[in-house]
């Protein structure tokens, strides 16, 4: 697949078949995205792939924390800020209302939207993950080098027919992660990221992106 295709064709899929995903086609991707660039090489990253019974059983615990209303664990690093300003504010509002417009939630339906977030903790159906997590002594640099790791994990995902979704989700049942994947001390979870074949009946709006113009300065002296 070419790179440029690769990269427009990756999304956040949020419907996967059951379809086995090869252990074989996740060491060749994992082994690959070791060369992504790291600041000094630390290569922060470390990954959990998680497949079959393991994920079943996480898929299992965190569905009946779910269902228990179990509140979710105490957040080991912000996701977003508290007030975000614009234009963030803006694209985080429009996202949300591509995204459970999609789905016909309106955004009063607050039950129907949490309904619509739970299948973050069935993997979306995927029949495999990564659970990425980095040293909690390791500063924002780091953290933007497991970024670009993780970006060429997806692409490389995509090369082989495979289509993926990162979900800081996971984060907020970071305790039941930990029981069953069993981490050293001293690891953050960052994020889940649920990968398979994409199951074509499930619909879907793509969301678009900014304008050029909006992001990017050109300084050429033109």
């Amino acid at each position: 697949m070419d790179v440029y295709e690769a990269v427009t064709s990756r999304r956040a899929v949020r419907g996967f078949t059951d379809r086995h995903v090869p252990r074989e086609v996740l060491k060749h991707v994992l082994s690959t995205a070791a060369w992504s660039p790291s600041a000094s090489n630390l290569q922060p990253w470390h990954v959990y792939a998680v497949t079959g019974e393991p994920l079943v059983e996480l898929k299992k615990r965190a569905g009946e924390r779910l269902a228990a209303g179990d509140p979710w664990d105490e957040a080991e690093y912000e996701m977003y800020p508290a007030a975000l300003k614009s234009p963030y504010r803006e694209r985080r509002s429009a996202f949300g209302e591509q995204r459970y417009g999609a789905l016909g939630i309106s955004r009063e339906d607050t039950e129907a939207r949490q309904r619509a977030a739970s299948a973050n903790w069935d993997c979306f159906g995927a029949p495999a993950a990564l659970f990425c997590y980095i040293d909690r002594d390791l500063g924002p640099a780091q953290w933007s080098d497991i970024g670009m790791y993780l970006q060429t994990v997806m692409l490389l995902l995509r090369a082989e027919g495979l289509h993926s979704c990162t979900q800081m989700a996971w984060a907020k049942y970071h305790k039941t992660v930990a029981d069953v994947l069993s981490p050293p001390d001293g690891l953050i979870l960052f994020c889940g990221m649920s990968i398979g074949f994409e199951d074509m009946a499930v619909d879907y709006t793509r969301t678009g992106r900014a304008p050029l113009d909006e992001t990017v300065t050109f300084i050429d002296g033109h």
